[in-house]
């Protein structure tokens, strides 16, 4: 059994039964005739469960931290002289390889040492597993120990349970805030060295991207194709979206809306290769046909249309698909939450259904159709397997969509791909356009705060 299914099956196992010793604790001192307790049995129960996983967890945490350098240094120690006498890099290396062919023990190295090192490795990973298990039962019962102390008729238990999921909320959104500045941080710090070495005004308005040879720098183009694509995307996504919405909260029946609305959040979640392969199979051919029989006009000059088999229009239009479960669930999330008054007096008071959606309903739900919308341009600024797929590779500027153009995801993503050296600004360049792509969509997301914020008000 793989190490993170038995440590899960651990914790499970042991917080049930922390969780039933509680409640059973809690219940006969309930019915011992002591008096009424202070907090409900349900919260003796989930104290001494907390208790127990906590120091649980954060042994398990440790065990899975260290499980491969502590084996390692007491394999390094073990080691004869003329391998401990290595240099620092290579003696890492060969420890590290035996490491990798540890995980394959079926599997015989060439040479009869390496295969006894591998074997003392194997021990030594099975002898520090076990002792970190033993070590986490004992925090486990040292926790549940000290909890069933504190299990007493006045003990404010609820209190206590209430301070600790405070906490876990703090150390959550803590969690999520350095996540965010780990991200900011790495990306300050890898644009810097590249725009140390190329000028930010070239790399913003030159018109020349050819990273591959790392000479032109120029990312015009790439912040045109993104922009082409998203425009596509929503122009499909935000009517379409936007009055399915509509339709389902006003129009559809029960029936209809209990089917509808979950066949098309279904489209959520289907993986976006799986809409690149719907573009490239579908939608591009049919683009491209399109584009033929317009250039087969007579009055139409030659070439007038590019008719790529990758062309924007192909994988904007895809994503445009792909965004609609998302406006459409929040528009629809929006639209049932104004009040049911403002329906019945606009209608009692003489108006329409349809004069009732336009001046009533959607400019009360105005700050939700924001927010989804911009969610949805947000979504297609960092959409990267549908335009890999759909889009090309061509880093060009053209107002014509049924040629072949790159986008900033797709870039980063043919940057990264390989073994590549993290010195050279063809890699540092993946970091800079990646720092644009989170400039972006920050400043999004700061429009959407203040736009709703300020239709809230006026609306409110």
């Amino acid at each position: 059994m793989p190490f993170a299914w038995f440590a899960f099956a651990f914790l499970a196992a042991g917080g049930m039964w922390a969780y039933t010793a509680g409640r059973v604790r809690a219940l006969s001192l309930k019915f011992d005739g002591r008096g009424s307790l202070h907090s409900s049995p349900n919260f003796h129960a989930a104290f001494v469960m907390l208790a127990t996983l906590f120091p649980m967890i954060l042994s398990l945490a440790l065990v899975a931290l260290l499980d491969g350098p502590v084996p390692q240094y007491f394999l390094i120690a073990e080691l004869p002289d003329r391998i401990a006498r290595l240099p620092l890099a290579q003696l890492n290396q060969y420890v590290d390889q035996l490491a990798s062919s540890a995980k394959q023990p079926d599997v015989r190295l060439p040479d009869t040492f390496d295969n006894a090192a591998r074997r003392r490795l194997l021990v030594l990973m099975g002898e520090f597993r076990l002792t970190g298990g033993l070590c986490t039962l004992v925090a486990g019962a040292t926790g549940f120990t000290l909890a069933r102390n504190f299990q007493t008729v006045n003990a404010p238990i609820r209190l206590y349970v209430e301070r600790i999921i405070r906490v876990l909320f703090f150390i959550s959104a803590a969690t999520a805030v350095f996540i965010t500045l780990g991200i900011v941080v790495s990306l300050a710090i890898e644009g810097g060295r590249f725009f140390s070495l190329v000028n930010p005004f070239d790399f913003v308005f030159g018109t020349t991207w050819n990273a591959q040879t790392s000479q032109d720098f120029g990312a015009l183009p790439l912040f045109f194709g993104t922009i082409a694509i998203a425009l596509i995307a929503m122009v499909v996504a935000a009517p379409i979206g936007v009055l399915s919405a509509v339709y389902l909260a006003e129009y559809a029946p029960r029936r209809l809306r209990n089917f509808a609305k979950p066949a098309l959040e279904v489209l959520a979640g289907i993986p976006t290769v799986v809409y690149g392969f719907f573009a490239i199979i579908l939608v591009a051919p049919i683009i491209r046909s399109i584009a033929r029989a317009i250039n087969d006009l007579s009055w139409v000059p030659d070439g007038f249309l590019a008719a790529q088999p990758n062309s924007a229009l192909a994988a904007g239009v895809v994503m445009g698909i792909m965004i609609v479960p998302f406006v459409s669930s929040l528009t629809d999330d929006a639209l049932r939450a104004v009040p049911a008054e403002l329906r019945d007096g606009a209608l009692s008071l003489g108006s329409t259904k349809s004069e009732m959606i336009r001046h009533i309903l959607l400019p009360a739900a105005r700050p939700g159709i924001i927010a989804a919308l911009l969610l949805g341009v947000s979504r297609a600024f960092g959409e990267t397997m549908i335009v890999v797929m759909a889009a090309g590779q061509r880093a060009q500027i053209t107002p014509d969509m049924t040629s072949d153009i790159t986008t900033v995801t797709a870039q980063i993503v043919t940057l990264l791909v390989g073994d590549s050296a993290f010195d050279s600004s063809k890699t540092l360049s993946a970091f800079a356009l990646g720092g644009v792509l989170f400039l972006v969509t920050l400043v999004l997301n700061l429009f959407a705060i203040r736009v709703v914020r300020r239709y809230g008000l006026s609306n409110g």
